[in-house]
């Protein structure tokens, strides 16, 4: 009898015992923090984006558009597709592509990706799309267009105030009336602290470039930055400020050349901190001008995977909106009495004080009330 019990307890305390174990074993198996935390980042829309012919390793605009776009996807899990484009030709397959391949959103970056994206959302009007620097009026399409001329603007003043020979270069990608922005606010912010050097900037008919003012017809073309940039260093412009994508590399090039050398020149960035994004040119870098592309792209993205886009929409960024400004860096190499001077005509254009022109005849006829 006695030995029958001992089993039967022993028994009890195995089966118990087992209890327990299963118990446990199914806790850790459903993990219902865990499973709940997946849930919560899991994000089904799809995002895509189309550069210009840029790439979108230029060290500038494409780049900037990009990080935008994807710090959004670290935050809300969405799938990101972005596709480059070598030539304007592949503009409109690009679009398609990524709409087929199931993209809620699609980002065409660059006002040269206007007529592609214009007929890709009329073709497709249960899909969202964003264009960078045009206007698309259509009620699927989100439009986002900087004041470019603002923040070159504020560029002028630093080149007015530390150039050494009174003249001063401009390098822009394609002549048209978006990169004219950027050269006529450049020009007037030169003239309104030192009209001698801003000669070469300022149109003679206010339609025809200024003389130390060059294009390259090209974002991507490095060779042609070069050859532009140094054509301006030895005409005597001892700073040279682009806007022109990839060939701005070009620009840093022939500037470190030179002052490796011994010449005192300087170059002047575009879009991102380009002492960051280009580091090794860094030491000829005087400041670049931001243009918050990616602050665009992820507003529109972070919108877009919240079920907040809102179509037809023009955001316009200048910089009241921080959507332009003056690089962090700056500071290494502009004196802080000329930074001084910058943020006081900063303070001027957001109080609507300073009108900034945006076309060489308004460049031209610029003065300071």
């Amino acid at each position: 009898m006695n030995k029958r019990k001992l089993i039967a307890a022993l028994t009890s305390v195995a089966l118990v015992a087992t209890l327990f174990v299963g118990c446990k074993s199914t806790k850790e198996e459903v993990k219902p923090e865990t499973a709940k935390t997946e849930t919560a980042v899991k994000n089904e829309t799809i995002i895509g984006l189309t550069t210009d012919e840029g790439g979108l390793n230029d060290k500038s605009f494409n780049q900037s558009a990009n990080e935008g776009v994807n710090k959004a996807k670290a935050e809300l899990g969405f799938k990101y597709m972005p596709i480059e484009s070598a030539k304007k030709e592949d503009y409109n397959a690009n679009l398609e592509t990524l709409v087929e391949q199931g993209s809620n959103l699609t980002f065409a970056i660059g006002y040269q990706m206007f007529d592609a994206i214009t007929e890709v959302a009329k073709n497709h009007t249960d899909k969202h799309f964003a264009i960078v620097d045009s206007v698309v009026d259509l009620p699927n399409v989100t439009s986002i267009v900087f004041k470019e001329q603002e923040g070159s603007f504020l560029m002028g003043v630093i080149a007015g105030k530390m150039t050494k020979t009174n003249k001063i270069g401009f390098i822009g990608g394609k002549d048209g009336e978006l990169i004219n922005k950027f050269e006529a606010g450049f020009a007037a912010g030169v003239k309104s602290v030192n009209p001698e050097a801003a000669k070469g900037l300022i149109s003679s008919n206010g339609k025809s470039a200024g003389t130390t003012v060059k294009y390259a017809d090209s974002f991507a073309d490095t060779a042609k930055g070069y050859e532009l940039a140094k054509s301006l260093y030895q005409g005597g412009c001892d700073i040279v400020y682009h806007s022109a994508g990839g060939v701005g590399i070009g620009l840093f090039k022939a500037a470190k050349e030179l002052k490796d050398s011994g010449k005192a020149v300087w170059a002047i960035g575009v879009d991102m901190d380009q002492a960051v994004t280009v580091e090794k040119y860094a030491d000829v870098i005087l400041s670049s001008m931001i243009k918050r592309v990616d602050t665009a792209t992820y507003n529109e993205s972070k919108a877009q995977a919240e079920n907040k886009f809102k179509g037809g929409a023009v955001v316009s960024l200048g910089l009241k909106e921080e959507g332009v400004g003056i690089a962090g860096t700056s500071s290494k190499n502009v004196p802080k009495a000329v930074l001084d001077e910058v943020k006081t005509y900063q303070d001027k254009v957001i109080a609507g004080e300073i009108v900034v022109p945006a076309t060489r005849k308004e460049a031209m006829d610029f003065k300071l009330k």
